[in-house]
């Protein structure tokens, strides 16, 4: 229950991420191709297992995503928030899928596999 309970979490962020991007001006393409770059974070598991948690983990939490979208919105910095929106986007992508936080033993040890 616990599981599908992060799955629905997941969807419900990406469809509240797309919804909110789709009610400002900002570019289609750009949300299509930043919509993955967060994972280019997992390039720290070159250095080692710690650091590619560390790394991960850093731009895969939903506090990123929203310190992104406040200082979009109190800062009025259109590109910080069309970033956060990705960012939240892709974080719910990410949990609709399955994929979690990393712990630092191996890639594949992630908080959805500890609940």
């Amino acid at each position: 229950m616990v599981k599908t309970l992060l799955h629905l979490e997941g969807l419900a962020l990406l469809l509240l991420s797309v919804y909110f991007y789709g009610q400002t001006d900002y570019n289609w393409l750009l949300f299509l191709i930043l919509l993955f770059s967060p994972d280019l974070f997992m390039l720290g598991y070159l250095i080692n297992q710690k650091m590619g948690a560390i790394f991960y983990n850093l731009i895969h939490t939903y506090i990123s995503a929203v310190a992104l979208i406040l200082a979009g919105l109190i800062l009025s910095i259109d590109l910080a928030l069309a970033l956060g929106l990705i960012l939240s986007a892709h974080i719910g992508l990410d949990r609709l899928c399955g994929f979690g936080l990393k712990y630092h033993t191996r890639f594949k040890d992630t908080h959805f596999q500890k609940v």
